[in-house]
């Protein structure tokens, strides 16, 4: 699968992509436009070429709070959400990592979060690394920090189970996007007292929807 490539569905404002991708920043920049005085950390895992919440920041009152580490294994995705950095503005406070997003290791020094983004994760990877991620969701989020993630909702749907995942693992909901708008996102604040970050321990195998869904992709 060319993950680069991939974004080019951003392209058609139409398109199911774009429509996600407008849900996910209006909620983050509620989110962001509620957040107390002060410095606000963001991490975001497999965060493609940043435009999540590079395409919020630019433009947000509180961009000069933010500070955020993005996490992205394709180096050229990696490459595209610096130079979005820079080109904005917030290289400075934009640290762009190219990495493993599974591996805990790279959020040491900027967790527990005020916001974690989980977007473009849960669909590409096993049932059972969805709920082990909304686990670990703990040890990235801060007493009162919110998590925004998204996952497809092709039949069968999983998003009902992932809430409840979240609300196991000591989160509120605070939004859901409708079962019938193509795609799932989901806010949800930490109620709990964060769990201590153990970079050992992988939180998740990227496999691919392709793979994941042969059934609906079976050029893959």
């Amino acid at each position: 699968m060319d993950w680069s490539a991939w974004h080019g569905g951003y392209d058609d404002p139409g398109s199911w992509q774009a429509r996600r991708l407008r849900a996910v920043q209006e909620r983050l920049r509620e989110v962001l436009d509620g957040a107390p005085p002060g410095g606000v950390r963001v991490v975001s895992l497999c965060a493609g070429d940043g435009r999540d919440l590079l395409g919020v920041l630019a433009g947000h009152s509180r961009r000069g709070d933010v500070r955020a580490r993005l996490v992205e294994l394709d180096a050229r995705n990696a490459g595209a959400a610096r130079r979005r950095a820079v080109e904005t503005g917030l290289g400075a406070q934009v640290e762009v990592v190219t990495g493993d997003a599974a591996l805990p290791v790279h959020y040491a020094g900027m967790v527990p979060a005020d916001v974690v983004l989980v977007c473009g994760v849960f669909g590409n990877i096993t049932d059972a690394d969805v709920e082990r991620t909304v686990r670990a969701c703990r040890a990235l989020c801060r007493t009162g920090g919110t998590v925004i993630w998204t996952r497809h909702r092709e039949v069968p749907d999983l998003v009902p189970r992932i809430g409840g995942w979240f609300a196991e693992a000591g989160f509120e909901q605070l939004w859901l996007s409708a079962p019938g708008v193509g795609y799932g996102v989901g806010v949800h604040r930490f109620t709990g007292a964060p769990d201590e970050l153990r970079p050992e321990q992988r939180m998740f195998d990227f496999v691919g929807y392709p793979a994941l869904r042969p059934d609906l992709w079976p050029e893959g």
